[in-house]
C-alpha cells in the first residue's frame, strides 16, 4: 500500500466535528452583569480622584501666585495693582485657571495700606454649579 498523508477535515467538517460554536445568550448576560458591577465600583471612585486632583492643583495654583505676589513686593517694595500686572512684569506666565471653578476669577484680597497696591492675597472663586439646558 502506498503511504497516504493523514487528511484533515475541511473547515465546514470541523466545525460540525468540534460542536456549536459561539456564546450563548445566558452567557453574554452574566458577562454583561459581572462587567456591570465591576463598573458600579470602579466609577465613583475614579470621579472622585479627578475630583481631589482638581483640589490639589487649585491649591497649587494659589500657592504659585502667592509666591509670585511676594517675589513682585520683595522687588519692586509694592504689591500688584492687579494679577495681570504679575504677567506683564513677568512674574507669572498667566493668571491659571482654577480648575474647581474653571474660570480664572480670583478672589483678589487687597492690603490694609492700599498705597502699597491692589493685590495683597488671592483665593480660589467660589464654585458655581453649572445648570444644565435640560433644566430649564
Amino acid at each position: 500500500m502506498p503511504y497516504r498523508p493523514p487528511s484533515f477535515p475541511s473547515p465546514r467538517r470541523w466545525a460540525r466535528l468540534s460542536g456549536p460554536t459561539g456564546f450563548t445568550l445566558i452567557e453574554m448576560l452574566v458577562v454583561m452583569t459581572l462587567v456591570a458591577l465591576l463598573l458600579t465600583l470602579a466609577v465613583p471612585r475614579y470621579f472622585h480622584s479627578l475630583d481631589n486632583g482638581r483640589l490639589n492643583v487649585q491649591r497649587q495654583n494659589v500657592a504659585t501666585m502667592r509666591d509670585a505676589i511676594d517675589k513682585f513686593y520683595g522687588d519692586l517694595g509694592r504689591y500688584p495693582d492687579t494679577l495681570g500686572e504679575q504677567v506683564t512684569k513677568r512674574y507669572l506666565r498667566q493668571v491659571p485657571l482654577d480648575p474647581v471653578s474653571e474660570s480664572s476669577n480670583w478672589i483678589i484680597v487687597a492690603p490694609q495700606d492700599t498705597t502699597l497696591g491692589n493685590v495683597y492675597d488671592v483665593q480660589p472663586p467660589p464654585k458655581v454649579e453649572r445648570i444644565s439646558a435640560e433644566a430649564h
